[in-house]
């Protein structure tokens, strides 16, 4: 199990990601070529097929072990009235979760995928970013190993999803930090709030960055002082994963958000992950195409909770689907010429 001891070792796994298969890759795309069918004709497909080819290290990848993960956390800058939900919402969604009546609930038995529930602390909300550093060394650490923790060495593809009323607030936040430009242009409306509500979103962003901003370099200061704890074990679930090669589906702006600061640090961080989708939040389309990520699906979707997520992984299924149960014209005296 990967565990980061302390902010040095969190760096050191940052500074070393794992490279997927060369070899396997190269197999998975001569397998595709000689496929019944012509070239290119799958689109995406191939290429999904190929991308999990090289991080399985297998020119013919499989997805029966599919785990998602669900982190949950409390932010202290919800009090200043950035959600359009009160903040004892989140425990509330966590007992939903745990009793299988959310919407990620359904989508993770749809899809195949097991599904854990994280919660971390709820009875102790975060810092308020825009007054003070969102959490300590110590509990940021724990949160990056909480993360880490909920990735099985046998996982075939991850997805992580979160739960923290007022969330996008510090996403939004890490975004700047990470990518420059003002608050405004990363705060959306988030869970629907009104005017007024948006308004309070981008001042405390403001303030938050103003305070922060001389930190904004360090990928684990920066996840410190403006993330959250699930944005924070959302992060070491992503970095444990490259560690052991796991191939990810990233879900929509607050997931992503909590890697910017670790693709800031190393731009090709994000080279074991595919786009699972682009959501509505305001600010997610600007966020992948800095990751240079192209997204499966565009389906208006703002739920969170690795929803989007897990309707990629259908895609997922069937790209390896095809490529691993088609015939190649050898196969089906079939004249390659197609």
């Amino acid at each position: 199990m990967i565990r980061f001891a302390d902010r040095a070792a969190f760096a050191a796994a940052l500074a070393a990601l794992p490279l997927p298969d060369e070899a396997a890759i190269a197999t998975a795309r001569a397998r595709q070529a000689a496929l019944t069918k012509p070239a290119g004709s799958l689109g995406r497909l191939e290429d999904i097929a190929v991308f999990m080819a090289g991080w399985q290290r297998t020119p013919r990848p499989r997805i029966e072990r599919v785990r998602a993960a669900i982190f949950a956390g409390k932010h202290g800058v919800a009090a200043r009235g950035v959600s359009a939900f009160p903040v004892e919402v989140t425990a509330q969604m966590v007992a939903n979760f745990r009793s299988g009546g959310a919407a990620i609930n359904a989508l993770a038995r749809c899809c195949g995928a097991e599904l854990s529930i994280v919660p971390l602390d709820l009875d102790r909300p975060t810092g308020d970013i825009a007054e003070a550093p969102a959490m300590r060394e110590e509990d940021c650490l724990a949160a990056l190993n909480a993360g880490a923790a909920a990735v099985a060495a046998d996982t075939q593809l991850l997805f992580v999803g979160e739960m923290g009323i007022g969330n996008t607030t510090p996403a939004a936040a890490l975004c700047a930090a990470a990518f420059g430009g003002d608050a405004a242009a990363w705060c959306g409306k988030g869970s629907g709030i009104d005017a007024e509500g948006a308004a309070r979103k981008v001042l405390a962003v403001e303030q938050a960055l103003a305070l922060h901003g001389p930190f904004r370099h360090d990928a684990f200061e920066t996840l410190r002082r403006l993330g959250g704890r699930e944005i924070a074990a959302t992060a070491g679930a992503i970095l444990a994963a490259r560690q052991m090669r796991v191939p990810v589906l990233l879900d929509g702006f607050i997931v992503c958000a909590a890697i910017a600061p670790l693709v800031a640090a190393s731009p090709g961080f994000t080279d074991h992950c595919l786009a699972a989708h682009c959501s509505a939040e305001a600010g997610h389309a600007r966020l992948l195409a800095r990751f240079g990520l192209e997204p499966l699906l565009r389906l208006d979707m703002r739920l969170g909770e690795g929803s989007g997520a897990a309707v990629a992984v259908h895609l997922v299924r069937a790209a390896l689907a095809a490529h691993d149960e088609m015939a190649t014209f050898a196969e089906a005296a079939v004249a390659g010429a197609l």
